[in-house]
């Protein structure tokens, strides 16, 4: 897979209004119970992400519950009140996949976000490093004429990135993760690709419990 543009992360101005909460269904974290709950395979995924050694990985993490489907037709990229939330429960469910990866020993190269609000949140609320807002990742769910454009942007810049081992999280939306996955995750759900000799590999996913 070759690598074209290389489209650097950039910080934007922090939204006008902190999101409202909203009621919803109770959530469930990634898995925090490695001695009962995981598969083999989780198991050592999370101990290759916490010993990358000289691999590269890229965790696609769908955002945290925010219930509903895409955004209000008043949609301002800077005004959260115009956009899909994240309910109380998600918030709870970002802050429990942090600790998570804490508790895993997992190191946190650097944090890519979305720029919608519940992305940016969920990355906050994990607190697992300083978030930049990345427009490759923001959702196309309303105009998938950019798919494409958006997909191997985000493809390029991991790819650049080969030479500086460790674990990037990215936090974005279903839509995106699809795209270059093929994989449908739920909210919460984060899918793990390695990077090796410029090419980008599915290597596992980390689902709630």
């Amino acid at each position: 897979m070759g690598c074209t543009t290389n489209p650097a992360p950039e910080q934007t101005a922090p939204p006008t209004s902190s999101p409202s909460p909203e009621s919803a269904l109770e959530d469930t974290p990634l898995a925090d119970t490695p001695d009962t709950s995981d598969t083999s395979e989780e198991a050592a995924l999370w101990e290759q992400l916490r010993r990358p050694d000289n691999q590269l990985y890229a965790v696609l993490l769908r955002h945290a519950r925010a219930p509903g489907t895409g955004d209000p037709a008043s949609f301002q990229l800077d005004d959260c009140t115009t956009q899909r939330n994240l309910s109380e429960a998600g918030r709870e469910q970002a802050v429990r996949i942090g600790d998570v990866f804490r508790e895993r020993g997992v190191s946190v190269r650097q944090v890519l976000s979305s720029q919608w609000c519940r992305c940016l949140e969920t990355a906050e609320l994990m607190n697992l490093g300083d978030v930049k807002p990345f427009t490759p990742l923001n959702s196309f769910f309303r105009d998938n004429t950019t798919t494409a454009a958006q997909t191997a942007a985000v493809q390029d810049y991991l790819l650049t990135q080969e030479e500086t081992p460790g674990v990037v999280i990215m936090v974005t939306h279903q839509v995106n993760i699809t795209a270059l996955t093929d994989y449908v995750p739920d909210s919460g759900e984060a899918v793990v690709m390695e990077v090796e000799d410029q090419e980008l590999t599915l290597h596992g996913r980390l689902t709630p419990e």
